[in-house]
């Protein structure tokens, strides 16, 4: 944690015409094929924070999203290509508040270590009492949430009360305790690049572990764009102060050669330090199903079926 610095605040000022050229020349990007592809494919999975965020979520499908993160590909499959021993495993699974207690049951029963995250702070919107978002955290936290994905106050950076921001993500920050928390900005609604920018030093300097790009609530989710600039601030911030921060984008991340995209993105512009899931998480519900079909694909030549895969 920093202390807030407002002169570097009203310095910042984003090229965006800049900013579009470098996203398109990342797209632009040739990715690996065979064998490398089917290593970094499942590089992307190691980084998955595996995700569900509906209403209609019970703890049997809690119970099933838990499973298919301890064994994420099939285990013949990965037998051969002898990955089979390695631990391959989904970075972590991520659930609302109310099934964090679900989640930790299902880990424990199948004796696994794997972090549970929980979103809070009034997700998605993060509309509700400042004493209300600090409770959540502390339930999810009391419940067994070692990670906690919070969301900014988007009223906040839009009106342009940045210290403001910063105090509350310093209360977060707290009742997080030994918690990591990954702070969402929610892109779509902050308006301009400067605007991103700003919000992300803002985060940073309040004791961030991630910054995150949005809920995958909001219209626009994780984009190239967005997302450069934000792992511009992550470079920026981590050259000043020595500190280095994970990235992690999410929502509409749904095939296996986006995932390739955004692992080159990170490589490119961040370095090899941050391709590893202590720096570095896809949040994706709907992207797993497409890495293990391309890894089927790898291993017998043909592609799968939906349901031949086990369902996540």
């Amino acid at each position: 944690k920093a202390a807030y610095n407002k002169i570097l605040i009203s310095k910042v000022r984003v090229n965006t015409q800049a900013v579009l050229k470098r996203a398109q020349h990342i797209q632009g990007q040739k990715i690996p094929k065979k064998q490398w592809q089917a290593a970094w494919l499942l590089k992307a999975v190691t980084c998955i924070d595996l995700t569900t965020l509906a209403g209609d979520d019970t703890p049997s499908n809690v119970h099933r999203l838990c499973m298919k993160a301890i064994q994420p590909i099939r285990y013949d499959l990965l037998k051969k290509i002898d990955m089979h021993s390695k631990g391959i495993t989904t970075a972590a699974v991520c659930v609302y508040p109310s099934r964090v207690a679900d989640a930790v049951t299902s880990l424990k029963a199948a004796n696994s270590s794997l972090p549970v995250a929980s979103v809070a702070t009034g997700f998605p919107a993060g509309q509700t009492p400042l004493k209300t978002r600090l409770e959540e955290v502390r339930m999810a936290v009391a419940d067994g949430a070692t990670e906690i994905d919070i969301v900014i106050n988007r009223t906040l950076a839009l009106t342009g009360q940045w210290e403001a921001m910063y105090d509350e993500i310093c209360s977060f920050r707290e009742a997080c305790g030994d918690a990591h928390m990954k702070t969402i900005l929610a892109i779509g609604e902050l308006g301009t690049f400067t605007n991103v920018y700003k919000a992300s030093l803002v985060a940073m300097m309040a004791g961030s572990d991630f910054i995150k790009t949005s809920t995958g609530k909001e219209a626009v989710n994780a984009t190239y764009s967005v997302a450069i600039v934000m792992v511009r601030a992550i470079r920026d911030y981590f050259l000043r102060t020595g500190h280095k921060v994970g990235f992690k984008p999410a929502g509409g991340i749904r095939t296996a050669q986006e995932s390739l995209l955004w692992l080159t993105l990170i490589k490119e512009e961040l370095g090899n330090d941050w391709l590893c899931p202590l720096l570095f998480r896809l949040g994706a519900s709907s992207l797993l199903a497409d890495i293990e079909r391309q890894i089927y694909h790898h291993v017998t030549g043909q592609y799968a079926a939906y349901h031949e895969l086990p369902m996540a």
